[in-house]
Order: structure tokens, then sequence, then C-alpha cells
């Protein structure tokens, strides 16, 4: 038997069908093929393995030795080409996403995804930071992240879509013996002179970066010099609890023990964050993501109050949700 040549799983098909009904006809109607178009493949599956499969009469058909032989491999090939399929298949492959932190919109949006679609597989990933996880996302190494989609450079945001899903307020991650820290909100005029960390330094958290930058300007505040990419809950605490800093943060910012959140005013500055994926991406997680992520955008979290500060790239991508 000539076995050299790749031979198509289609030909193996029509072979182990013939084999196991032992009639063209029935075969063909178990494959939704034509039985001329079935006898076509197995001659040619014949001429690719050097051998003849079948004795065929005007009654019977019955396999060759070649054709017995030939048949647990059959087998075990589709078996594996059918595995393959399975595993890379939409419906079949997890969905890998990250959320940025346990308590997060990105966490929220994924959980009512689940509650959605609870036969698909989410795989939740915790990487701080749009910048980095767009990396991961065009690299193949990662399907869906949330973030300010404004601060991401110009050649990543090309490959990628968006939808905006939630505004969320800014808030200062004080030490608790903070001047600040009695006050129930920050107006951002008492920052003048303050020093905010915001994750300068590190390049997975580049937009947040940009984004304090904007905020920044104009105000008096200054933003914390570049720091090595803090790894963990416990180390962020440990390092701006040693070096005294205060933190840039959102109103779902995770708490830190001894230091107190307090939302920024006057005026209120938001930031968004939308759900971000390769482009082109087709997977019925992402359908789920996107259905939960509307359902957010009804409930309010796009609401802008008035006087509310946004940078400016950011007011123009709220008119676009669905490219970046």
């Amino acid at each position: 038997m000539n076995t050299s040549r790749d031979v198509e799983p289609r030909l193996l098909r029509g072979f182990v069908a013939v084999a196991e009904e032992l009639h063209f006809t029935r075969a063909a109607a178990r494959l939704y093929v034509a039985q001329q178009a079935l006898s076509r493949d197995v001659a040619r599956l014949e001429r690719e393995v050097g051998a003849t499969l079948f004795v065929r009469s005007t009654r019977r058909v019955t396999l060759t030795a070649d054709g017995e032989r030939l048949l647990p491999y059959a087998r075990a090939v589709l078996a594996a080409h059918d595995e393959l399929a399975a595993a890379f298949a939409p419906a079949g492959r997890p969905l890998t996403v990250d959320v940025a932190a346990p308590v997060s919109t990105g966490r929220e949006v994924l959980e009512a995804a689940r509650g959605r679609a609870p036969r698909t597989e989410f795989v939740a990933r915790y990487r701080a930071g749009l910048a980095g996880a767009a990396a991961e996302i065009l690299a193949g190494r990662l399907d869906v992240s949330f973030g300010r989609v404004a601060g991401l450079a110009a050649e990543a945001s090309a490959g990628l879509e968006h939808r905006l899903v939630r505004y969320e307020r800014v808030a200062v991650l004080l030490p608790e013996d903070h001047p600040l820290a009695a006050l129930p909100e920050v107006p951002l005029g008492r920052l003048d002179g303050e020093t905010l960390y915001a994750g300068a330094g590190n390049d997975d958290t580049a937009e947040w970066t940009d984004y304090a930058r904007a905020l920044f300007a104009g105000r008096g505040i200054r933003l914390a010099p570049p720091f090595p990419r803090i790894e963990g809950e416990e180390e962020f605490r440990r390092v701006v609890r040693g070096r005294g800093w205060s933190v840039l943060a959102t109103e779902v910012f995770t708490g830190v023990d001894g230091m107190v959140l307090r939302p920024l005013t006057d005026p209120v500055p938001l930031a968004p964050v939308s759900v971000v994926w390769r482009r082109g991406l087709r997977h019925p997680g992402l359908d789920a993501l996107l259905a939960a992520a509307d359902l957010s955008r009804t409930s309010g979290r796009l609401a802008v109050p008035p006087g509310a500060w946004l940078p400016e790239p950011d007011r123009n991508i709220a008119h676009s949700h669905t490219s970046v």
C-alpha cells in the first residue's frame, strides 16, 4: 500500500462510511452526497494508496484485506481531525478575557456574559493595563480586554475593535492620615502641589499615564516619576504605602489597607472603559460579552454629569463605538 501522499480527510470519511454500510447508496445518503461523487472519491483514494479497498458485485460490497488494514487507521485519522476541528471551532475554544482586576468593570461584564452563555468557557486573566493587553491580543495570546482605548498607540489600534461600556468616576487614593482624607470628595484644585502615582514607567498601563498627564496639565499636580512595574496587590500596597504616594484611581479600585478612596470633583473626571477585541474575531463568547456590555450601557453607566471632564480624544471615541 502506497501511503507517501497526504490523503484528504474527505476521502477517508467516504471510505469509512462505505466500509461500515457495505453499500454505496446508503453510505452516500449518510454523507449527504451523490452516489457518483462517493464512488469517485473511493476510486481516488484507491489510486492514492495504491490498493483496491472494496470488492464490488451486483449484490454486495465487501472489504479487501487492504481495506480491512486501512479501516482502523482511517478511523483514527478522522477522530484526530474532528478533535482538532472541535478544539479550534469558535464554540469549542475557550475565550480568554483580561479583566484587569478581580473587582472591575471588566469582571462585572464577564460575569454577566457567563450568565448569558453558561456553556461557553471564559478564562479570566488579570493584566492591569490595556496597552499591555492590546499587545497580547494582537499576538493572539489573548482575545478580549477592557480599558481606555484613546491612549493606545496607532499601530495597536489598527488591529482592534471596541465598544464603550462605562464611564468610571476618577478618584484619588490617599494615605488615611493625609489632610485631604477627611473630605468626602476631593476638589481637583486641592491637589495643586501634590504628586500622584499613575503608572509611569509601566508600559502596560501607558494609556492610564497618558490620561493622568492630560488631567494634571495646568492644575499644578505632579506625576510621580517612572517606577518599575508593580506586580500584584500585596506588592502594590507595600510600594505605595512605603513611599507615601497618593494614587490616581477610579471608583472601582480595590481597597488598600491604610488608605482611603475619595472621588474627585470640580470638575468630575471620567475614565472611559471599553471592551476591546481583535478585529475580525468571531466567537459566541464575544457575542455574549458584547450583549452584556450593551446591557451595561443602557443602565446609566454612560451618563455624563454636567461639568464632567474627559480628554478630547475620549470625547471623540464616545461617538464611535465599533472601531478604534
